[in-house]
């Protein structure tokens, strides 16, 4: 049990991990823990990245991609966050936050390294013209919600989704402050949802893919085991709608099921063959 009356000491220091998902691998510090390459496929646009919320977003964006005629062939390679992949010397090369996803584009004359879900986001809707208005008023307002995406991230998974379904021990003052935020997060969109189709208005975009990454998962009710049921997400009319109307989409189909393992998943993608596999089963 722990202990309610903890006194934080006036000067934090780290001694070892207290327990709960992802503590062994989670420390005070940055940088590479050990040397390590790499892979590199034959493509122009390598994405080293896992199949979490935020890594979804770009598998399907770059599937989106694909769908629509650009040429964004891409490599996906499986990081493993629980093996410490993202720790490596390669990786860190490439976001020295030492977090998923991250892409190296090689199309031009020098190498891009792009992090951040989305900042990938935006790097290739600006690179293939796609997904983002070119300008305006419509362009702003896809900012917007693509920001607003970002920054409720952390509330819904390292706020309620940490402390419903991953902290060692469970105490309702964390998980009472996160349901809230994260219905007032569903509100948000719900609210916005019920004035236009999509959430930048009539138009799909980036800020639709963001999102999905995130709603998705509590739209399906495969998000943090029975969340669905405890946020009561189906009560938000405009948000299932939406999210329901995207999970058919070709694109976001196929791209949430890269860099996962798992019958149904792909773990790495290197041409379009490796989930055309696992869909026509």
């Amino acid at each position: 049990m722990a202990d309610l009356t903890y006194t934080p000491p006036k000067v934090w220091t780290y001694d070892e991990p207290n327990g709960g998902a992802f503590a062994a691998i989670n420390r005070p510090t940055a940088g590479a823990r050990f040397e390590r390459d790499l892979p590199r496929g034959d493509h122009l646009l390598q994405l080293y990245s896992l199949g979490t919320p935020n890594g979804q977003k770009v598998t399907i964006l770059l599937e989106e991609l694909l769908a629509a005629g650009h040429d964004a062939e891409y490599d996906a390679w499986l990081i493993n966050i629980g093996e410490s992949d993202q720790f490596s010397s390669g990786f860190v090369s490439i976001n020295p936050n030492s977090k998923i996803p991250a892409l190296l584009d090689l199309s031009g004359t020098e190498p891009v390294r792009v992090f951040e879900s989305g900042s990938i986001l935006f790097h290739l809707a600006e690179k293939f013209g796609a997904f983002l208005p070119a300008s305006g008023p419509a362009r702003t307002e896809c900012m917007n919600w693509l920001m607003w995406q970002m920054g409720t991230a952390p509330l819904l998974g390292g706020g309620f989704g940490h402390f419903y379904a991953y902290a060692p021990e469970k105490f309702q003052y964390p998980i009472d402050r996160f349901a809230m935020e994260a219905k007032r997060i569903f509100d948000v969109a719900d609210k916005r949802l019920a004035e236009t189709q999509y959430l930048a208005g009539n138009d799909y975009t980036i800020a639709d893919i963001a999102a999905y990454g995130w709603f998705g998962g509590f739209v399906r009710g495969d998000a943090y085991g029975d969340a669905k049921t405890f946020l009561d997400v189906e009560s938000y009319t405009n948000l299932m709608r939406w999210g329901q109307e995207l999970g058919e989409r070709d694109g976001v189909r196929r791209g949430r099921i890269v860099n996962r393992k798992g019958d149904g998943l792909v773990a790495e993608r290197h041409n379009a063959a490796d989930i055309d596999t696992v869909l026509d089963r």
